[in-house]
């Protein structure tokens, strides 16, 4: 019989919704940046008619994102045995190259997103609303991406279950309504500080990923060393208790990895927190991103 890389069942609903509605947040919050931009760039131009255009672009790339993470974790559930260990380990390794990806580059890149989105768009508005819909879905499609693949890495080992999903939808509507409250200037808050600190967490979390991910691999046979655990604290460490779930649910810990996976742990935290902190863009003297918090302070 298959050893299932998380043998001790799905984690806790609070850990489920927890991590999955943090995911939410996050990402929402990032997008929901990214539409405020082009919406305020839109306003101020005063071209309030393509904000339409704008809609249906978000609407297709909120579609696309719910499409992959229905098609591949939906998908996944469908399969047993090895093929569900190697479709899970492949798949929760190539969230966790992109999620990587994308939080080193939005670090990189906070200080001139506002700038390089908002000469986008006077782009799009003299090339018509299709130029206008598509900058708006790849704009948020880039970051909806991201934020379907983590999800599906992430809720792998939930055995099925609906509350990532609810938890991811529970953070989104949190993230769009705190985003349309900074645009109409009731609630301020520091984006950096909020990004810095959501993003550590994030990369723990994306390091519990790829544990997981090496963990299905050696499952399935296409890595060595399933049988070598580099630590086991099961004997006193419970994975069924509040505390276990929680681990679990959120980092993806288990009480015996093996040497594989706690090196690869280990080696990725090193190397991408030590990138990610070493990126992070000058804020103002508020701690807030400044193309960010203006584009939502002075839609007028």
């Amino acid at each position: 019989m298959v050893e299932s890389a998380f043998a001790s069942g799905a984690p806790s609903v609070a850990a489920q919704l927890f991590g999955s509605g943090l995911i939410g947040v996050r990402e929402g919050l990032e997008t929901g940046i990214v539409v405020m931009i082009l919406v305020a760039f839109l306003v101020k131009a005063q071209q309030q008619a393509a904000v339409k255009w704008v809609a249906l672009g978000v609407g297709g790339a909120v579609a696309m994102v719910i499409a992959i993470f229905a098609g591949v974790h939906y998908g996944t559930s469908t399969v047993t045995g090895v093929a569900a260990e190697l479709i899970a380990g492949l798949a929760s390794l190539a969230a966790v190259v992109i999620v990587t990806w994308m939080v080193l580059w939005m670090r990189a890149a906070a200080r001139s997103i506002s700038g390089e989105l908002k000469r986008g768009m006077s782009r799009a508005l003299r090339g018509g609303p299709v130029a206008v819909t598509t900058l708006a879905f790849l704009a948020v499609g880039r970051e909806g991406v991201e934020t379907a693949l983590l999800l599906v890495g992430y809720a792998e080992n939930a055995s099925g279950s609906q509350w990532p999903l609810i938890g991811l939808l529970a953070g989104i509507g949190v993230a769009a309504a705190v985003t349309v409250l900074i645009y109409l200037g009731a609630v301020r808050i520091d984006f950096a500080a909020f990004f810095k600190y959501t993003g550590i967490l994030l990369i723990m979390v994306a390091a519990g990923i790829l544990a997981y991910g090496i963990r299905a691999l050696q499952t399935a046979s296409w890595l060595p060393g399933l049988s070598r655990h580099a630590f086991d604290i099961s004997s006193w460490f419970s994975m069924s208790s509040w505390y276990g779930t929680v681990a679990q649910g959120i980092f993806n810990f288990r009480a015996d990895p093996t040497v594989l996976q706690a090196a690869a742990w280990v080696a990725y935290v090193a190397v991408v927190l030590w990138l990610f902190l070493r990126t992070v863009p000058a804020a103002s003297a508020d701690g807030s991103i400044p193309s960010a918090q203006d584009s939502a302070a002075s839609p007028q």
